[in-house]
């Protein structure tokens, strides 16, 4: 031990040594740099006042020049001299103020100025320098040449004063309970959820009572489900509920790029949190954490989640009791691997999923409430036609939506209703919509109008052949519109806007009257134009059909015995029998697509010219023309030239 003792002086001593031979360097440096370099004798007036950049519209006539020096810098110069007087004055202003003075002063002012070159500020040093700057900008160059002796103190400085960066809590804030905004009731919907949570407050309330069961363990919670959500919120909502003070963190924040950063960052936090007493640690966006360990040959790369792993299991000691650790992830283990260790530390997992049509709904209503009186015309708003079309959308992207529509609303001088709430709808999903980009390409405009006519008509292809009347398939089909307009977002000269519905476990024939209604629009091309008059327009749905077919075929073998994944075999045989099913499913869907949309030729030319020339129709608009053209829409079915797909086979079944 007094070898030890010794040691640990020595290094102390070569520790002070070194830093004090560079203290000394630099200082030595500086003084005989400062030594070298002329001072700058100019006489200079330094200011931050702004106002006197617009004054100088009314002083144009004694301007002598004026400079901007610096303009792509954080802090530009103005720098200006009147011909009747010596003082050259430097103005430093802020780069956000910049641009607006020099749009909304010089230019409308036609105020003359140029930009100062190099080898002005060079022989006018002062210029940049601050006006009780100590050392001033004319010790730049001494720092670039010192830079890294300068740096390496810095470092040493820091780290004995605050340690090593990335030893911090991670940016991390801690909100007092009365600072946390909102209740649980300002979660619409979410019922289940929310019992989960009430659930979850019980155990923390009532913790000897759950102890008794031997259960000692219920702070370690997992928050799953799509963004936007609420899972953020409801951490709050909780905090305030329990009366706990709440560390919001981001799990991405952790990793700061220095090994072993993620770990300090962590520890921090639980001090921070035991210092407490009572605590709620949030870390949001966590799922890096979740991931498997052990995937890298870079050991230190698992030191987070190792060093997560223990601090999960410190609820079992006296010192970090009252800590409850809620991490929230946009991925749940059913649909991304990882790491069993750290899921068996969550004995609480709350799986929060997206709004149902009902749902959707309220969350709607209860956003325009908002609103003012008589912005909202409820007797023209159908909640629940809206609440149909925003299938698959999160609260947050709901209030979007709503958002979309007030901004509309005021641009419009027009009141919110359902059109408009529409019109929000495919603005906020789909994107701004152009007719200028295909308004002088009449034969672009014609392929895309049968382009997306094939795709409507091989939407309601089963309902036609069932023998349903135009009324009922018009109840079933889900068409919202057909519209020739340019989407820049998503990058379509055309579209067919629809609503969906909540429906998540699609069957096999399900999904075949997909692939049918996305070949819909290749089908009708090849009709019109010839095999090879396909266009590369058809991309996009041959991407999504390719990848719905290897879903059914190797993934979840619907068309075999055998229920396996093929996907999971990793040999050369397992790949060419995929292959070679998709290839034969494709080619029966497309053979049909191709031979049922023959049916509808002669439709579909008299609704392409309605469509050509108003651009967009709506689904009453679509329906009332094929009332009109009802006698040749039977005609062509008449044919009955195929009998309908018949789905799931036996014969289907036996293939390999």
């Amino acid at each position: 031990m007094p070898n030890f003792a010794r040691l640990q002086i020595a290094f102390k001593n070569v520790y002070v040594r070194v830093l004090t031979a560079i203290l000394l360097g630099v200082l030595t440096g500086w003084a005989i740099y400062k030594a070298d370099v002329p001072q700058d004798t100019a006489p200079v007036v330094h200011s931050q006042n702004i106002s006197e950049i617009t004054q100088l519209a009314a002083q144009k006539e004694r301007l002598d020049y004026l400079l901007v020096a610096k303009p792509l810098s954080d802090s530009p110069r103005y720098v200006y001299k009147f011909k009747d007087a010596p003082q050259l004055h430097v103005v430093k202003v802020p780069s956000t103020s910049h641009l607006s003075l020099e749009r909304e002063v010089l230019l409308k002012n036609a105020i003359p100025y140029s930009i100062a070159k190099d080898d002005f500020l060079s022989t006018h040093k002062a210029v940049m320098e601050d006006e009780n700057e100590g050392f001033g900008n004319s010790a730049l160059d001494f720092l670039k040449r010192h830079a890294l002796d300068l740096t390496v103190l810095a470092v040493i400085l820091y780290a004995m004063k605050f340690g090593i960066p990335g030893m911090n809590s991670a940016g991390a804030q801690m909100i007092a309970p009365d600072k946390l905004k909102g209740s649980m009731d300002d979660l619409i919907g979410m019922e289940d959820i929310k019992q989960e949570v009430l659930h979850l407050e019980d155990m923390i309330r009532n913790r000897e009572l759950y102890q008794e069961h031997n259960i000692d363990k219920p702070f370690n919670v997992m928050l799953t489900g799509p963004a936007g959500t609420g899972k953020t919120k409801l951490v709050g909502y909780l905090a305030k509920r329990l009366n706990m003070p709440l560390i919001q963190a981001s799990g991405s924040a952790l990793e700061s790029g220095y090994v072993g950063g993620g770990s300090k960052a962590l520890n921090a936090l639980y001090r921070k949190a035991c210092a407490k007493g009572k605590c709620i640690i949030f870390l949001d966006e966590g799922q890096s954490l979740f991931m498997p360990r052990g995937r890298s040959e870079k050991k230190w790369e698992d030191d987070t989640a190792n060093t997560l792993l223990g601090l999960l299991d410190g609820v079992k000691s006296d010192k970090g009791q009252g800590v409850i650790w809620v991490i929230a992830s946009n991925f749940d283990d059913a649909s991304t691997e990882m790491d069993e260790a750290m899921l068996r530390r969550f004995s609480v997992k709350i799986n929060f999923r997206l709004p149902n049509k009902a749902e959707r709904r309220e969350l709607l209503k209860s956003f325009l409430a908002k609103k003012k009186d008589g912005l909202v015309d409820y007797k023209d708003l159908d909640l629940d036609q809206v609440a149909e079309i925003t299938q698959n959308l999160s609260p947050a992207l709901l209030e979007t939506v709503v958002e979309r529509a007030s901004m509309i609303s005021i641009q419009e001088k027009a009141i919110i209703n359902t059109d408009l709430l529409f019109r929000a709808y495919e603005r906020a999903t789909i994107g701004l919509t152009d007719r200028a980009t295909t308004a002088e390409k009449h034969k672009q405009r014609e392929r895309i109008a049968v382009h997306e006519l094939g795709h409507f008509f091989m939407q309601i292809d089963p309902y036609l052949r069932a023998g349903m009347s135009l009324a009922e398939v018009k109840d079933k089909s889900h068409l919202l519109k057909i519209s020739t307009e340019a989407v820049s977002k998503i990058g379509a000269l055309g579209y067919v806007l629809q609503s969906g519905d909540d429906m998540s476990l699609r069957t096999l024939e399900e999904l075949e009257r997909d692939v049918i209604g996305l070949y819909g629009g290749v089908a009708a091309e090849e009709l019109f134009y010839g095999a090879r008059g396909i266009s590369v327009g058809s991309q996009n749905d041959i991407e999504k059909i390719t990848k719905m077919l290897n879903l059914m075929v190797g993934r979840l073998s619907m068309y075999s015995r055998a229920k396996i994944d093929y996907s999971q075999l990793q040999n050369d045989a397992s790949g060419e029998h995929t292959l070679r099913q998709v290839e034969e499913k494709s080619d029966e869907l497309y053979s049909y697509t191709l031979d049922a949309i023959r049916d509808y030729r002669e439709v579909i030319v008299a609704i392409k010219d309605t469509l050509l020339d108003q651009y967009v129709l709506s689904k009453d608009a679509v329906f009332a023309l094929l009332e009109e053209h009802k006698d040749a829409l039977q005609a062509g079915l008449a044919h009955q030239r195929h009998a309908s797909l018949k789905l799931c086979t036996e014969a289907e079944e036996a293939v390999a």
